[in-house]
């Protein structure tokens, strides 16, 4: 019997994925969920955030590539079987994000949104530009991500330090770790760059009480989940100003609605969740490696822990 590799996902394109993936796997047919002819033939599943009940039909199911770096859609489910779940874990994946970060960073090292505000206004201002050592910049989680990022800024001449739950050592990079270090570390980061998986330790991690130890003004940049921070928390903030300004990939529910009040408020940047993506033509061979691996009886590469979250 013919293996079948199924495909999900709203976000990317399945021919792309499917021509790139063909000729790497001759031996597995490949199609989209709704395309499934034998539900048994489904031995691997390449999927973005599945609706429930997505597994339940598929028996024989070997192993889940998550396509993406956020497993935190896959955590918890009951139609998930005790199969190995892989992530993408791309270089160019970590340069995307690494450059949206240093982006994001720059654009408030520089007061960038100041002399937007005033040409909006038509007004000259001049700001004396900082030197980057001046700057603290705290990175909230060092997992693979993050720690590229973090490297980033610190060979960009920032002054970086980045927290994580277990202790990480990166060079250039002062790292803080553990529950009891983490209101320190948010005092003293001028420019906070959330990086957290999304788990049941880090949902609404930053709350009220933590986004009022950020320093007065201080800038949030949120790449990872919206969840991680208490969304109506940090509108209170941006708009009575304990926080300055804010850049936000993520948000508690996608696509924000526009009722929501985040659209409003001129100290924010939206972006619709887009700072890193798989990059299909960089990622695939690595996925059909893992299917080989499998294939051989070997343990396959980048597998997460359910329990984790990551």
């Amino acid at each position: 019997m013919t293996s079948t590799l199924v495909f999900h996902s709203q976000f990317d394109s399945f021919e792309e994925w499917q021509g790139l993936l063909a000729p790497l796997l001759p031996g597995v047919h490949i199609c989209q969920d709704e395309d499934v002819a034998d539900p048994d033939s489904v031995h691997y599943v390449l999927a973005w955030k599945p609706p429930q009940d997505f597994f339940a039909r598929f028996r024989n199911l070997r192993l889940l590539v998550n396509l993406g770096a956020g497993v935190d859609a896959l955590v918890g489910r009951d139609d998930l079987p005790a199969v190995p779940i892989t992530r993408v874990s791309d270089p160019d994946m970590g340069r995307m994000m690494a450059s949206y970060v240093l982006f994001a960073v720059l654009r408030y090292a520089r007061d960038i949104p100041a002399f937007e505000r005033a040409q909006r206004e038509r007004r000259w201002h001049y700001l004396h530009p900082r030197l980057p050592a001046s700057i603290r910049v705290g990175v909230l989680g060092l997992g693979e991500l993050g720690a590229y990022a973090a490297l980033e800024l610190a060979r960009q001449g920032f002054d970086v330090r980045g927290w994580s739950r277990t202790e990480k050592q990166l060079d250039g990079v002062r790292c803080i770790n553990g529950m009891d270090n983490l209101d320190a570390f948010l005092a003293d980061s001028e420019i906070l760059v959330v990086m957290l998986p999304l788990t049941p330790q880090t949902h609404g991690l930053l709350n009220a009480e933590r986004l009022a130890r950020l320093p007065a003004g201080a800038c949030l940049i949120n790449v990872s989940r919206g969840a991680v921070v208490d969304q109506p928390a940090l509108t209170a903030a941006l708009a009575g100003g304990q926080i300055g300004e804010a850049t936000l990939d993520v948000f508690d529910r996608e696509p924000l609605p526009p009722e929501d009040p985040l659209w409003a408020l001129d100290n924010v940047l939206i972006t619709p969740h887009m700072a890193s993506i798989a990059i299909p033509a960089s990622a695939a061979r690595q996925i059909a490696e893992n299917i080989q691996r499998l294939e051989r009886g070997e343990a396959v590469l980048h597998q997460i822990d359910p329990t984790r979250g990551y």
